[in-house]
């Protein structure tokens, strides 16, 4: 009979399963549930009696159903008032001194769950890295601007869940010394974001920005601003005790769809993202980038990221049309051959994304990569062949081309080969700082 699987941490005990070959440690809480008292508050520490199990997901926080355009994972995530918990997948437990990787999902900070089919960890544990995947309030829960709350909840949440990291992973074979923080999208931000906030220091040596944006924060005149707007709508204060008496799902369906905003709802119109309050958030993190140029940074993103969303409304748009749209927007697109509507859509793959990337690197030092690989597969949504889409990237990082929907957004043939090199690249980051090619080299994949 197999010993069981009992790791001690801060909070209690906890009761893990071998799964996939490693150790799976799902649903931890790194924080108390923050609801009732809690709500609107910053995270507070939690413990419990006995040995409490850690088998299954815990619940992602409250958020608006997902919407199956055709792409991607069909993913459905169950929402619950204990929502700040992380997922570890580890070869092993006990003192092994493994690099650590902690995953930020992404989501338009609207959406998402560390149980997504596209960024599990455990084959990066079968690879010797331990694996963490947080939840954290989304939404208004998280970066609503109320008069007498904590500013950036969200952002507590992170840092709650990193020191809940620092304290406990060596019980479950890491190295708190060694610890990457990588997150893609919004994940992307939120680790843009971490590099440049003092309080986060210590709490992770490298990082990786994959489509994320450095530039995607609001001004605390902003975010409160918007705040009283709501509460002008809803007829009640910009206050803790005025929208606790919403229930959180009530509070959501105010909330403006994630991709209203644009592809990947990484647009200034957004009014869900982090708030620079010139304290826990001291500036717009691109502005403060090179306070962190001594840890060793991954960051790039795909080619055509948000082009296949934008051609389908595109498609009508005519070649003036589209030259306007693209000097609005103060981009430009020399790829000979474009249609209109392709030109319009590798724009917004621009304006969102690759010069975020490039603007990143152009702050501070970082190894840089471009996804280059496109799926074949036509857009159920139109707008042609998926291409390198936004979030195409993620089972071939993680090695999870087996996984729910990648078939039917990459095809049947999605290149193994490519997955390797992904995959064992970032593993290789996460071990040395290094992914494998000179640091002022763009790498292809």
């Amino acid at each position: 009979m197999a010993p069981e699987l009992i790791v001690r941490t801060t909070s209690g005990l906890v009761r893990g399963k071998a799964e996939a070959g490693v150790l799976a440690f799902l649903g931890v809480p790194y924080a108390a549930p923050p609801f009732g008292e809690h709500r609107f508050a910053a995270p507070v520490p939690v413990s419990w009696d006995g040995v409490r199990p850690a088998l299954t997901h815990g619940p992602a926080a409250p958020q608006a159903p997902g919407e199956d355009i055709g792409l991607y994972a069909p993913d459905v995530f169950e929402a619950g008032a204990d929502c700040l918990n992380l997922d570890i997948r580890t070869p092993m437990i006990g003192p092994a001194g493994l690099p650590v990787l902690v995953w930020i999902h992404g989501g338009a900070f609207a959406i998402g769950g560390n149980g997504a089919a596209w960024h599990q960890g455990h084959r990066f544990a079968r690879d010797g890295v331990v694996c963490v995947a947080i939840n954290y309030r989304l939404g208004f829960e998280g970066f609503l601007a109320l008069e007498d709350a904590p500013l950036n909840r969200g952002v507590l949440d992170w840092l709650a869940a990193l020191a809940w990291v620092r304290d406990n992973i060596a019980a479950f074979g890491g190295d708190p010394g060694n610890v990457t923080i990588a997150g893609q999208s919004a994940g992307g931000a939120a680790v843009a974001t971490l590099l440049s906030m003092p309080r986060a220091a210590g709490l992770f040596h490298r990082a990786v920005v994959m489509s994320g944006s450095a530039t995607l924060a609001a001004t605390e005149q902003e975010a409160r601003d918007h705040a009283k707007a709501l509460a002008a709508r809803l007829g009640i204060d910009p206050t803790r005790s005025a929208f606790a008496r919403l229930s959180p799902a009530a509070l959501v369906a105010e909330q403006p769809p994630p991709l209203s905003g644009g592809p990947g709802g990484l647009s200034a119109s957004v009014p869900i993202k982090p708030v620079v309050d010139g304290d826990l958030v001291p500036a717009v993190p691109l502005a403060a980038l090179g306070s962190s140029a001594h840890i060793p940074l991954l960051v790039g993103c795909t080619t055509q990221e948000a082009d296949v969303f934008v051609r389908r409304f595109a498609a009508d748009v005519d070649a003036a049309g589209a030259q306007a749209l693209l000097d609005h927007l103060g981009v430009q697109v020399d790829e000979p051959g474009l249609t209109p509507a392709e030109r319009v859509g590798r724009a917004f793959t621009e304006h969102l994304f690759t010069r975020e990337a490039r603007w990143i690197r152009e702050a501070r030092p970082a190894y840089a990569y471009e996804f280059r690989w496109e799926s074949p597969v036509e857009s159920p949504v139109g707008g042609g062949r998926v291409g390198a889409v936004h979030n195409l990237d993620l089972p071939f990082v993680f090695d999870l081309l087996d996984a729910p929907g990648v078939g039917r957004t990459a095809g049947p043939a999605a290149p193994q080969a490519l997955a390797d090199a992904m995959h064992a690249a970032w593993v290789r980051f996460a071990r040395t700082g290094d992914p494998g090619w000179p640091l002022d080299h763009l790498w292809r994949f």
